[in-house]
């Protein structure tokens, strides 16, 4: 007996699956001709006609130009329709949002920052979140109702069983048991949360240096230091999204920190965060040390040291890579991932230099010895990721043709 409509092996949803993977080709390879696209699905050249006739019907594809500078004659050229859907990111810091707009294809096409000093603004947090989006909506010459998915990154995470953010004190007006709800009943399209560094270790996943890795734990360090554990290829959020909160890891080499939430840092912040470089620095002797933001300070630091050949900053240097081995430890004891990726600009701005140290010292002081790698993602990594979250279920959403 023939199946039904929408069971599995029937023509519809052969097609839609053969249509989901041209798709997907095309985002890949960017604008592919007939023949191709027939060759790496496997389907004959009528076949492949037929399925780009359909997706140039329902506005998916787009025909774009012709093969030049090839022998024989000339082929007409298909590509996604950028325009077929749209997503948008938000990422929330103490002192602003950025947030983007990102068409199909991945092409951020609209962006808009807004800052948040911290307590002084009165604006509430659900207005300040539709300002953001409605800047970038604005910028992309869009309207909001032409976003199909949103989705925000904050430091900390929303806790499932109370809807209140966690392990984030130092965001304010973000802690209301109804914030959640508050966003839900303000927002016109559907939206998700996530944890920030989870966000990188998503971008370095989809797009850089973790691409074709199941398992990996990512170590940020800019404002705060946190890691994103990535096993069997999702991320592991733990019971209260809490997983990876790593800066209250209990470490040797500094006092215990207790009431660690209240203090909103632990043993291994103080001991390698970003706050911990300029103190380091002062420790050696090094001078002409960056005033302003911690982060910004160390970033800068780290970055000299790694270029210096004098004994100062080649000693802050490797001090700063043993105190991060020493949290690194724990991690790789327990999980035994294989890679880690060293994120945030406290880490990158020490590029090779640091990276290699940083793996030796991790293999004296770890049975396993995962390889260590610098991230590829830099520009607004936080932003990235919540725009390749977003734009995945868009994408679902969009080129499902069984429907």
């Amino acid at each position: 007996m023939a199946g039904t409509a929408g069971t599995p092996g029937t023509p519809r949803v052969l097609r839609a699956m053969n249509d989901r993977a041209a798709l997907d080709l095309l985002l890949e390879h960017g604008p592919l001709s007939r023949t191709r696209i027939g060759k790496l699905t496997g389907l004959s050249k009528p076949t492949a006609s037929q399925l780009l006739s359909r997706l140039e019907a329902a506005g998916l594809v787009l025909a774009t130009g012709t093969t030049e500078g090839r022998p024989g004659p000339s082929a007409q050229l298909y590509e996604v329709n950028p325009a077929a859907g749209h997503a948008a990111g938000l990422d929330v810091t103490p002192q602003r949002i950025l947030a983007a707009v990102a068409d199909i294809t991945g092409r951020t096409v609209g962006r808009f920052e807004l800052p948040t000093p911290g307590r002084r603004t009165g604006t509430p947090v659900v207005q300040q979140v539709t300002d953001a989006l409605g800047g970038a909506v604005k910028a992309a010459g869009l309207a909001r109702d032409d976003i199909h998915r949103l989705v925000i990154g904050t430091p900390g995470a929303f806790d499932p069983t109370t809807g209140r953010l966690r392990y984030a004190s130092h965001l304010p007006g973000w802690h209301s048991p109804t914030l959640l709800e508050e966003l839900a009943a303000a927002l016109p399209m559907p939206f998700e949360y996530e944890n920030d560094v989870n966000l990188v270790a998503l971008a370095e996943q989809r797009l850089g240096a973790a691409r074709g890795h199941a398992d990996f734990v990512l170590l940020w360090n800019e404002e705060g230091l946190g890691a994103a554990l990535v096993l069997g290829g999702r991320l592991h959020r733990g019971w209260t999204g809490g997983a990876g909160e790593v800066g209250f890891l209990p470490v040797p080499g500094t006092p215990l920190v207790r009431q660690v939430t209240k203090a909103n840092s632990g043993g291994y912040q103080e001991l390698a965060g970003s706050q911990a470089v300029p103190r380091l620095a002062r420790e050696f002797g090094i001078e002409d040390i960056p005033q302003g933001p911690y982060a910004e300070a160390a970033a800068h630091l780290v970055a000299r040291a790694a270029e210096a050949d004098d004994e100062a900053h080649r000693g802050l240097l490797q001090t700063y890579a043993t105190r991060l081995a020493t949290g690194l430890a724990s991690l790789v004891s327990v999980l035994d991932p294989e890679l880690v990726v060293l994120s945030g600009a406290s880490l990158t701005s020490g590029g090779e230099p640091l990276r290699a140290l940083v793996q030796a010292e991790l293999e004296e002081l770890a049975a396993s010895r995962p390889r260590l790698v610098v991230g590829d993602v830099r520009e607004h990594p936080v932003l990235r990721g919540a725009l390749e979250s977003a734009l995945a279920t868009t994408r679902d959403e969009v080129f499902d043709t069984s429907r």
